[in-house]
């Protein structure tokens, strides 16, 4: 049995995510910060892939989008199918 390691995860595709659910909505990050309680600085900082953000950053704006935490952070792990697995 051979063993692979995962891929690294793609935060890129994460960040551009978030930049998506929040223009999806015409949202600033004024209003983005209002509902997800969260302050604006941060915000900007993990949209603009100056920082990953914490797990409790991410679930706060998958709760502001109305969205599962999964869904929201599925990008990070695009292109991470088993080798040899069948979808």
């Amino acid at each position: 049995m051979t063993i692979f390691p995962p891929p690294d995860p793609d935060p890129t595709a994460l960040w551009q995510a978030l930049a998506r659910h929040r223009a999806e909505r015409g949202w600033s990050y004024d209003e983005l910060a209002a509902r997800s309680g969260l302050s604006r600085r941060p915000l900007i900082e993990v949209e603009q892939g100056r920082t990953i953000g914490s797990l409790g950053t991410w679930h706060a704006l998958a709760y502001a989008f109305g969205i599962p935490l999964g869904e929201l952070l599925d990008p990070l792990g695009t292109g991470h199918e088993r080798p040899g697995s069948e979808r």
